[in-house]
């Protein structure tokens, strides 16, 4: 049966699709069918009929069959496409022409020929609305079930060769653009109540309302699903259907290269993703099911395009009505108004289930697939939900009573209520059978009725699967060429200024050819006076060349020669000070002017040295001397100077980090993590952006500057900045937990979740992929790993946690920079890999405290087994960063609960006792970490502390031990001066003194290894040593007033060591 002309469309069902001036006519050509006989093997005479939309347009000529299996048909048909006639672009969007080949049978006598269908054929007139005006198809036949005396082959490969073409497009190449194609799939639902039984005409039913330009509504209505028992789950994948109702070949139902493939339960986007729901499901899916398997279609332009994502922005849930209707009292022709409360009572279980259209508004997605729970239908509820106030079965509830099948797409007036509407509220709302659900009208006496029944899809847990599909996105993704010119914008530097050659450069380079000359000039002098002193000569005495530097005082002197040569060199000086030190007007104070004064000595003795060297060495010499420290021991001294709370010190070593190697990406990162910590967000943002100058395609310093943009409340760059990093790595898990979080921040729960999702899939990926390698290496009779025999603590199994799911360019500094180790403990397997724990790393690594609490709020949510080890860990290090000592150590403790083997758990509370002052505690918990097998991530700080407080108590035979550990651990100027006192304090002055050069050679500015030096150096007798030594001890500053009164004793006791005394 047809669609009843007041649903089949009109001038209402066009309301959204542009507007043809004239009608298009559509020509159909017919060219032939081949591989007939497959179809049935003595077919001799066929012709074939088209159809479109209900209507005949004729049938062709009868044609022989050749014994090729082919007919020569080459017949040609056609309609008009016209938005006010039948076949508008809403009817070609959705419904294909249907093509019948039909048998003629011999004449017999005084009978007419003997017609019988032979297989059908679809045709999808799609591809005329996307700018094709011709199209060639090759289209299959499918067999017509046959009679009982007649055999048919169900599996035949016959079909039509069919072209299809238009004079002019029926879509202008703008509209095409700017309009888009909506398609609704509706599957299946699934635990439906187990009133609903097999037998008995029903027509099960679900319906939903697109928004259109103008006040009307898109009506899409799927009918006659099908009732399933206990049974085989439905199969995957499997073809999308037309929803042409009942036709002669069912196999012609299924639309072409169109298929429901499903896919895993935590990609989709309804209801029902957690883990907790998957058994839930995977029992429903074989149990009783209604089934439509049907795809329909519209045309939204460009004014409805706007119109949807309008009313997806204002309410993002979109109700999708479910119910049932007994076909068994279904009259023919119209219902009277007497008849209106037996018709009202034909429509049951009145459920809706509320679709999240919010995804649709995300950048460059596409799609909506998933599984949404099925609630009665409240009118109060899906008010509050959905902002719409009817029912669209109750609007419709006249016409479904006619519609048998095939009920079309149709638009659906928002307006008031029509006069049948009226009459049915008059009519009775009372209840034979309480199976039967009455659809809610706002009264009160229907109201009740639905109230007896409810809670009857919610009892059964009932969820309907769909699809809603668009051909292009609302929201196109932002191309990856856009993202790079964004990011570049926003990271270029100023252009540096061309240097100027006659600057500061030239100046100092004028001094020191001055000095050269003056140096020059007073050797030539000394030459004249004593003579030149031949190698083979010998040494002269220290007596000799004081009394010759006397005589030569005196001759410079007494000739005017010194003070030619002082002129000399006033010029060059006087350059330096304008030029270097730009100073031009006179100093304000005393204390403003010797304090320029004593810098620009340090300066121009510096540089004297340098020209001297260039002289006698006959040599260049580099202005800059190779520094004796390497970039990783300036890392170590750096985190040793912010251990120990001197951010000065610290950032003078970061600074040289980056001045040995300004091309250093990690270098800048380190020292913008550092300014991140410690409150400088603007020098920190400057450190990143010049990471992401020196290479645009580094993924963490994309990430970090999304970081510090956050921090500083630049919300629009943070989101180029972690939408690049996703696109540029897309494999990267952290990177896309991060664009969560971030989003999670900004209140977009939808992309957020779309982000964590994408992270998770990865994360499943790349277990599965090393749960594939490890068993093929123990197929192989292979150990992945250190075997676990060797190791007694069980690591072995563990070791591989610590980069899994860390990408290419993530792993190179995971293991040594990650400030937690993961659980090492023997017994019990590590707890679930998850993609917050692994952001949580990455993100203690670059001290972002405020993702990190928010990773951890998430990785508390995900956990079935409760909270581990390595998050109370973590947890505790926010806390020590934010000095909330007692909340951290609440955490260490629990941490300690859950894995007392773990030698992390031990070293965090060892520094946590160690803030606290509370040495003793401290001490036992450091040298619990130095007894276990495995070592601690944190170990020279383990060392450097337990050293101090052996050196506290007088230990210092094992204050000497640790340091020594430490030294072969990762040396540095603390470790070898903890050695050095050690061995001070126990007279091993030999020791001592070897241990503190090695200090001085790793950082000769560290005050205390010069104040060592010095007492040193008095106990031996070294007088001159003992000057310089104490020079650089007061000169550098030395804090510690326990170690200076120890110098000045020394120095009373032996009599020298203080110049100025």
């Amino acid at each position: 049966m047809e669609v009843p002309a007041e649903l089949a469309g009109g001038k209402d069902a066009a309301a959204s699709l542009p507007s043809m001036s004239q009608p298009i006519p559509v020509e159909i050509t017919v060219v032939k069918a081949q591989d007939l006989k497959t179809l049935k093997s003595n077919v001799l005479v066929t012709l074939v009929r088209v159809e479109y939309n209900g209507e005949v347009l004729g049938d062709s000529p009868k044609t022989g069959v050749l014994p090729s299996g082919t007919a020569e048909y080459n017949f040609s048909t056609s309609f008009e496409c016209s938005p006010d006639g039948p076949n508008s672009l809403e009817v070609i969007v959705q419904k294909p022409l249907l093509l019948t080949v039909l048998e003629v049978g011999p004449r017999e006598k005084k009978k007419t020929e003997k017609i019988t269908p032979l297989g059908q054929a679809v045709v999808d007139l799609l591809p005329l609305l996307q700018g094709v005006r011709s199209l060639k198809v090759f289209a299959p036949l499918y067999a017509v079930p046959a009679s009982s005396s007649e055999k048919l082959h169900p599996k035949a490969t016959g079909g039509l060769e069919v072209t299809v073409s238009t004079k002019e497009l029926l879509l202008s190449a703008t509209q095409f653009s700017s309009g888009n194609l909506l398609s609704i799939t509706m599957e299946a639902a699934y635990s439906v109540p187990g009133v609903f039984t097999v037998e008995g005409q029903q027509n099960y039913m679900a319906c939903l309302q697109i928004p259109a330009a103008g006040e009307k509504e898109l009506l899409l209505l799927f009918q006659n699903g099908i009732l399933k028992a206990d049974g085989e789950k439905e199969p995957l994948p499997r073809p999308k259907n037309w929803p042409l109702g009942t036709i002669l070949a069912p196999g012609a139902l299924a639309i072409p290269n169109s298929f429901i493939v499903g896919g895993p339960y935590e990609d989709e986007d309804g209801d029902l993703t957690r883990s907790k729901d998957r058994e839930f499901r995977r029992q429903a899916e074989s149990t009783k099911r209604i089934v439509w398997d049907t795809e329909r279609r519209c045309y939204l332009d460009a004014a409805a395009v706007a119109v949807l994502q309008k009313r997806i922005a204002e309410c993002r849930y979109w109700p999708v009505e479910l119910c049932k209707m007994s076909m068994a009292s279904g009259g023919k022709g119209k219902t009277s108004k007497a008849d209106k409360g037996d018709e009202d009572k034909q429509i049951a279980f009145h459920g809706v289930a509320y679709v999240n259209m919010m995804h649709l508004l995300c950048p460059g997605v596409k799609q909506i697939r998933g599984a949404f729970r099925v609630f009665s239908y409240q009118d109060g509820e899906v008010f509050e939900k959905t902002r719409i106030q009817h029912s669209i079965f109750r609007d419709l509830r006249s016409q479904l009573s006619l519609a048998k099948e095939g009920l079309g797409t149709s638009p659906v007036s928002r307006a008031a209520p029509t006069k049948a509407q009226k009459e049915d509220k008059d009519s009775s709302g009372t209840l034979l059978n309480p199976s039967k659900i009455q659809l809610s009208d706002g009264t009160g006496g229907s109201e009740n009725v639905t109230n007896l029944l409810e809670g009857q899809y919610s009892e059964a847990g009932t969820f309907l699967v769909m699809e809603i599909k668009l051909d292009r996105p609302l929201v196109p993704k932002r191309p990856r060429e856009e993202l790079v010119r964004r990011v570049k914008e926003m990271i270029h530097p100023k252009p540096e200024l061309p240097p100027w050659t006659g600057g500061a450069k030239k100046a100092v380079e004028a001094y020191e050819k001055c000095v050269t000359s003056v140096a020059a000039a007073i050797l030539r002098e000394y030459h004249e006076l004593f003579g030149k002193q031949l190698p083979d000569q010998g040494v002269i005495d220290h007596g000799t060349l004081e009394e010759q530097r006397r005589q030569l005082n005196y001759e410079l002197n007494t000739s005017g020669k010194y003070f030619a040569f002082k002129e000399q060199l006033k010029h060059s000086v006087v350059k330096i000070v304008r030029e270097k030190y730009l100073k031009t007007e006179a100093f304000e104070n005393q204390g403003q002017l010797q304090e320029f004064l004593s810098e620009l000595y340090v300066f121009l003795v510096g540089h004297m040295h340098i020209a001297l060297n260039k002289l006698l060495s006959g040599e260049d010499v580099s202005s800059t001397p190779t520094p004796c420290a390497t970039n990783k021991q300036l890392l170590l001294f750096a985190r040793e100077a912010e251990a120990n709370r001197d951010l000065k010190l610290a950032s003078l070593f970061y600074s040289q980090r980056i001045a040995q190697d300004q091309c250093s990406i990690q270098s800048w990162l380190d020292y913008g993590a550092f300014c991140l910590l410690h409150k400088d967000a603007t020098k920190a943002q400057e450190c990143f952006k010049k990471a992401l100058c020196l290479d645009p395609q580094h993924t963490q310093s994309l990430l970090l500057c999304g970081i510090v943009a956050v921090k500083l409340q630049h919300y629009e760059e943070a989101e180029i900045f972690f939408e690049d990093a996703c696109c540029l790595e897309p494999s990267s898990i952290i990177a896309w937990t991060l664009s969560g979080l971030f989003y999670e921040l900004q209140n977009n729960y939808i992309r957020a979740e779309r982000n964590f999702r994408e992270a998770k899939k990865l994360l499943q990926a790349q277990l599965e992929e090393e749960r594939r390698i490890l068993e093929a290496a123990e197929a192989e009779g292979k150990k992945p790993s250190t075997a676990p025999e060797e190791i007694p603590d069980g690591s072995a199994d563990k070791l591989p946690e610590v980069v899994e799911g860390v990408t290419s360019k993530e792993k190179a500094t995971a293991l040594q920079e990650a400030p937690e180790a993961p659980c090492l403990a023997p017994g019990p397997q590590p707890p679930p890999c998850t993609i917050f724990m692994k952001t949580v790393e990455f993100l203690m690594k670059v001290n972002a405290v405020r993702f990190v609490h928010k990773a951890l709020a998430h990785e508390l949510l995900s956990l079935q087994g409760g909270p581990t080890c390595a998050y109370y860990l973590a947890l505790a290090w926010t806390y020590s960063l934010q000095e909330d000592l007692p909340r951290c150590e609440e955490c260490v403790c629990e941490a300690i609960r859950i894995d007392p083997t773990n030698p992390n758990v031990w070293a965090q509370k060892g520094h946590l006792c160690y803030l606290k002052k509370d040495f003793d505690k401290a001490k036992n918990c450091y040298e619990q970490v130095i007894s276990f097998v495995e070592d601690a991530v944190d170990m020279h700080f383990v060392y450097l502390r337990l050293g101090s407080i052996y050196l506290e108590e007088k230990e210092y035979g094992r204050a000497k031990q640790i340091y020594l550990l430490a030294c072969d651990n990762s040396a540095s100027c603390l470790t070898w001066l903890g050695v050095g006192i050690a061995c001070y304090r126990m007279k091993e002055m030999v020791e001592a003194e070897d241990a503190l050069s090695e200090a001085n050679a790793l950082n000769n500015t560290n005050a205390e290894v010069w104040g060592y030096l010095t007492l040193i150096c008095l106990h031996g007798g070294r007088q001159l040593e003992a000057e310089q030594c104490y020079k650089y001890t007061i000169k550098l500053g030395l804090k510690n007033s326990e170690l200076l009164q120890e110098i000045d004793a020394t120095q009373s006791r032996f009599g020298f060591g203080n110049p100025s005394l």
